[in-house]
């Protein structure tokens, strides 16, 4: 009798295709790195410091070519150098930019240093807030003028004008920042984003911002995730293996990717300072997530400061998983606090 015929292998889907491709396209985008790396090493002849400093010499071209290849399967091209509104071009070197980005500078009103007590508070440091702030809505094309709220839509990203509503918070970070003066800003997607949310029916901690004008283009949130994804992947590893040539490398990479995706004479590839001011305000919406977090938990937020740094007080690590990751927290290290725990006073108020 004869043998039975092996039954043909099943085909692929064209999910699964796409699926095998596009761990392919990863291996081969992660190998890129690794090559970097050891061609500095060798080149140095083991001595790290002049490793690093070529790699960190070289970040800016390299990060953009890993930038290029993500892109190569990608569904849409993007405008990499559009017609700017004047909002954001670049200002002189005493203006500062006209887009405010909310970067957070709180401290509790409640808690002092000055104030002698026994309250334990931990600085807690987010690991690559840049990084993870690279999933945001990003504006694809030219920028288009609206007015009013026509041209706001979840599925379009750019700047707005607009004039925040009272925040009746002390204990909480204001999500708009820090401010000198009161009335309308200019402000990212991120933050109009943020402050919509908390206007809405799950937080309701503040009124609806009112808009009044917006330079906006067609957005998605995946713009920059895979290479987001690339770069979180080569972190991770580097850490495991702790092979600290690679990760500053790699911070190098995605650190300069965003200072220089503005106006900037080091990267001539792209002109997007609208992204730039985007993705720094993500930065500062996700850290002030993390705060209210933490508040919901039952944790007071003594300080937020920057784009990476929590102080709370309580037990965080019910709150937060510790670690190097990009999902964890660490304790803060290296400042004038060096344990990174300190202790304050509470303030009559």
């Amino acid at each position: 009798q004869a043998p039975a015929s092996p039954a043909p292998a099943p085909v692929p889907s064209r999910p699964e295709r796409r699926a095998r491709s596009a761990a392919r396209a990863q291996a081969d985008t992660t190998a890129l790195i690794a090559r970097a790396v050891q061609e500095e090493a060798e080149r140095a002849g083991g001595d790290e410091e002049a490793a690093l400093k070529a790699l960190i010499k070289r970040a800016i071209p390299d990060v953009m070519h890993l930038f290029n290849e993500t892109r190569a399967t990608a569904r849409y091209d993007y405008t990499a150098y559009p017609a700017l509104p004047d909002i954001l071009k670049k200002p002189s070197k005493k203006d500062p930019d006209q887009i405010w980005e909310a970067r957070p500078k709180f401290h509790h009103p409640g808690y002092s240093l000055r104030a002698p007590g026994d309250v334990k508070v931990t600085a807690l440091d987010v690991n690559a807030a840049y990084l993870s702030a690279l999933k945001c809505w990003l504006p694809i094309g030219k920028l288009e003028h609206s007015t009013g709220s026509d041209g706001v839509d979840p599925k379009r990203s750019g700047v707005h004008l607009i004039t925040p509503a009272e925040w009746a918070h002390p204990h909480l970070p204001d999500p708009i920042g820090d401010r000198d003066e009161p009335g309308a800003l200019w402000v990212t997607n991120s933050t109009l984003r943020l402050l919509q949310r908390l206007s809405g029916p799950k937080y309701g901690l503040t009124d609806a911002p009112v808009i009044h004008e917006s330079w906006t283009s067609g957005a998605t949130e995946n713009f920059l995730d895979a290479l987001r994804k690339l770069l979180s992947a080569a972190r991770d590893e580097a850490i495991e293996n702790r092979d600290t040539l690679t990760l500053e490398y790699v911070k190098a990479m995605y650190s300069k990717f965003i200072s220089t995706m503005g106006e900037s004479i080091h990267n001539r590839e792209m002109v997007r300072p609208d992204w730039m001011h985007i993705i720094h305000s993500q930065a500062y919406a996700n850290l002030w997530g993390k705060a209210y977090k933490a508040h919901q938990a039952g944790l007071a937020v003594v300080a937020m400061m920057g784009t990476d740094e929590l102080h709370l007080t309580g037990d965080w690590r019910a709150v937060f998983p510790e670690g190097r990751g990009v999902a964890q927290m660490k304790v803060k290290h290296g400042d004038a606090k060096a344990s990174g725990e300190y202790t304050v006073g509470t303030v009559a108020r």
